[in-house]
């Protein structure tokens, strides 16, 4: 636990990079001696979300954009907490993966005690421990320093590796190393002992009757085949019809229908819950009925999930890929994830289903961080910018250039002067950036590489007109007069 706040006072007060990963280490340690001490053995689950957490923890290691890394870091400490409590139920797995924040306090109580009462009628080992330890740091201190001294390449690697740490930065150092030393004695606190949040029960609602029950859910299937119908018409030829009685373009039509289909597999999802709790219960014939009534909505609503991420493909191969649209498609793809789980449970039993749930989205999370989204959101516009042979051809240069360092190796494809133009500010970043090793991602040393070897440069060049700005986002599907007032819709 000590070794994990000297990390955290050393490490994280740079950046987020593999040092996240360095702390994580001796925290999940302390708390699997802690585990073993209390009886507790690992089991598969528990490993199953160990071995999760560390792994979203490469995420900021690989990857520059905040945005996957921040869900990516909330979501190992969600995996974490989970692994430490264990869970099987509903309400297990969702306390559980936040428990460890309700250890934070009781965990420095307890720490204090326990050393407390080591430390009592062993002060002289204590006193040795101390007096070693200052004696080796004394001895790399001097030593290192002589090294460095006399020679320019040793001085260079241990700068590059020892953390660069000023009398400025004492306060927030101080502040890291108390925020790590109360993670880390939280964790061992409930890898001790755990809450069991699995012996609460819930107690199920009412059951009602079959034709109570079953009708109101009854005509929602019939009302999502019947759209689900006209889906397939329109895929089938109907399409020009559709759009002329409607008076939309195809791409309004595709942005029109995703946001209200999102939340109709929302909604339905939050209608399964419910339906399952005031299910009947009078034998098999019900559990039939539900099966039957519960099953044909969830894969209705499985058919309406592939029809919005059809309309958000149409919608993007109109006016590219964007942050938001990139992550909203992300969550509709798990929730249709979600509804396959729901069916195989139906099917084979709902056991697995919350902690199958809780892994569906952690895999999830994991792979929308590795996979790079700001690299592919400029990977997918330049390659739509070079695909367009008209003469009147643009790339959204001013969006583009907001972006992390990730989408680097895709916006170096670009012809000068967009490409100079878009790269310039990640170059400024990047190059003049004095991060340590342990808090750069690898997408930021590989930008710097790149544009170490080939800078961007805007000599002679005008980058507003180059990025053509103007009062209105054509990106988004929206080409309305500037004047008119609300015109403009950031989704």
């Amino acid at each position: 636990m000590v070794a994990t706040a000297f990390l955290s006072a050393l490490l994280l007060g740079d950046g987020l990079g593999v040092n996240l990963v360095l702390v994580a280490l001796p925290a999940a340690l302390a708390a699997f001696f802690e585990a073993r001490r209390a009886g507790r053995l690992p089991r598969p689950w528990t490993l199953t979300w160990a071995i999760g957490g560390l792994a979203l923890l490469a995420v900021p290691a690989l990857r520059d954009a905040g945005w996957p890394a921040f869900l990516a870091v909330v979501s190992a400490t969600a995996l974490g907490s989970l692994a430490l409590h264990g869970g099987r139920s509903w309400l297990g797995v969702l306390a559980g993966s936040v428990g460890v924040l309700d250890s934070v306090i009781p965990g420095v109580g307890w720490g204090w005690r326990g050393m407390r009462d080591r430390a009592s009628g062993a002060r002289a080992r204590w006193g040795a421990a101390v007096r070693t330890t200052l004696v080796a740091v004394v001895l790399l201190v001097v030593f290192g320093t002589l090294f460095a001294g006399a020679d320019a390449a040793f001085a260079d690697l241990l700068g590059a590796i020892v953390p660069d740490v000023s009398v400025g930065d004492g306060p927030w150092r101080v502040l890291l190393f108390l925020a790590g030393l109360a993670g880390a004695l939280a964790a061992a606190y409930t890898a001790a002992a755990p809450i069991p949040w699995d012996r609460v029960s819930v107690p199920p609602g009412r059951a009602r009757g079959r034709a109570e029950w079953a009708l109101p859910l009854i005509v929602l299937d019939v009302l999502f085949a019947a759209f689900i119908a006209l889906q397939l018409v329109v895929l089938l030829g109907g399409a020009e019809k559709v759009l002329a009685e409607t008076g939309l373009t195809p791409a309004e039509y595709a942005r029109q229908g995703f946001w209200q289909l999102l939340w109709a597999t929302v909604l339905t999802l939050v209608v399964i819950a419910l339906a399952l709790r005031w299910a009947p219960r009078g034998g098999p014939k019900d559990r039939l009925l539900v099966r039957g009534v519960l099953g044909t909505l969830c894969t209705l609503t499985l058919v309406v999930v592939l029809s919005a991420l059809r309309r958000m493909d149409l919608y993007v191969d109109a006016f590219g890929l964007t942050r938001l649209r990139i992550s909203v498609a992300a969550v509709e793809l798990w929730l249709g994830v979600v509804l396959v789980l729901i069916i195989l449970a139906g099917l084979f039993g709902a056991r697995y289903l919350p902690r199958a749930v809780a892994a569906a989205a952690a895999v999830g999370v994991l792979a929308f961080g590795l996979m790079s989204p700001d690299g592919m959101i400029a990977q997918q516009n330049v390659q739509r910018y070079a695909d367009d042979d008209s003469a009147d051809r643009s790339i959204d240069i001013d969006y583009l250039r907001d972006l992390s360092a990730d989408a680097a190796p895709a916006l170096d494809k670009l012809p000068e002067p967009e490409r100079s133009c878009a790269l310039l500010r990640i170059q400024s970043e990047v190059t003049l950036s004095e991060e340590p090793w342990y808090a750069t991602s690898w997408s930021e040393a590989r930008a710097r590489d790149l544009l170490t070897a080939h800078p961007a440069t805007t000599e002679g060049v005008d980058c507003d007109a180059v990025a053509g700005r103007s009062e209105y986002a054509e990106r988004d599907g929206y080409e309305h007069a500037p004047e008119e007032e609300g015109s403009y819709d950031p989704y």
